[in-house]
């Protein structure tokens, strides 16, 4: 073989040695292209969880939820602070008593007749809310019982503020027996409770001199002056 041949085979072998190289070296670029590629398209899932020894930070939506409900309690409390205020702050109404109240009388009847209808009213002249119970109790002295009630009319216990008015209609004659002819009424406060001891009576004058019998009979206490005559207006 003549030297000219031997450079020629050695160009030639020496040329695709380096078309070898440059392929193998076009191929590793590629795949760290495609690699580094493949990196930069990861994101962190927003589903991780911490790393140990981590704390996960709240969503700005959670940590305002957490700020908002925080604010509801002020000092740590329960938010219902104040729901139980007011409660034991009412105290019991107390019964009427008789140094409390004004009392009087009129006559309901026309002009001119005998006065046989008759209309007590009661004001609250003290400074606190008491309860009028049952009806007035009245009984004149030697009187074999009090004058009877119109059942009736029974009605709530009449609730006075300071200021306020109860009525009890009284009719004065239906028996024509026991007359007793006065020109004053002693009128008792009864208590809650049915069948207690009346108080001290207060003597209610009358609208001049007016005769009763064993016919009388009296409304329960109501707040209102027509309900209570009309129980008795058709006597």
């Amino acid at each position: 073989m003549t030297s000219g041949n031997k450079a020629i085979r050695k160009g030639a072998a020496a040329a695709v040695l380096g078309a070898l190289l440059l392929a193998a070296t076009a191929c590793e670029q590629s795949g760290a292209d495609v690699s580094g590629h493949s990196k930069t398209s990861e994101q962190p899932s927003a589903t991780d969880s911490p790393k140990t020894g981590e704390t996960a930070s709240p969503k700005p939506n959670e940590a305002s939820a957490k700020r908002s409900g925080d604010s509801a309690k002020p000092g740590g409390g329960s938010g219902n602070a104040g729901g139980d205020a007011g409660k034991g702050d009412t105290a019991a109404v107390a019964a009427c008593a008789v140094t409390d109240l004004a009392f009087s009388a009129t006559d309901e009847d026309e002009k001119g007749k005998p006065v046989r209808h008759l209309l007590l009213t009661v004001t609250n002249t003290g400074n606190k809310k008491c309860n009028l119970y049952e009806y007035p109790y009245l009984r004149f002295p030697y009187a074999r019982a009090p004058i009877a009630v119109i059942k009736d009319s029974k009605d709530a216990p009449a609730a006075l503020a300071p200021g306020e008015k109860a009525y009890a209609a009284l009719l004065a004659t239906g028996g024509h027996m026991d007359t007793y002819d006065t020109n004053t009424i002693p009128l008792s406060l009864q208590g809650p409770n049915p069948g207690s001891k009346p108080s001290d009576p207060a003597n209610v004058s009358l609208p001049g001199q007016v005769s009763f019998d064993d016919g009388a009979r009296v409304t329960y206490w109501i707040t209102a002056p027509g309900p209570a005559l009309r129980f008795i207006m058709s006597s």
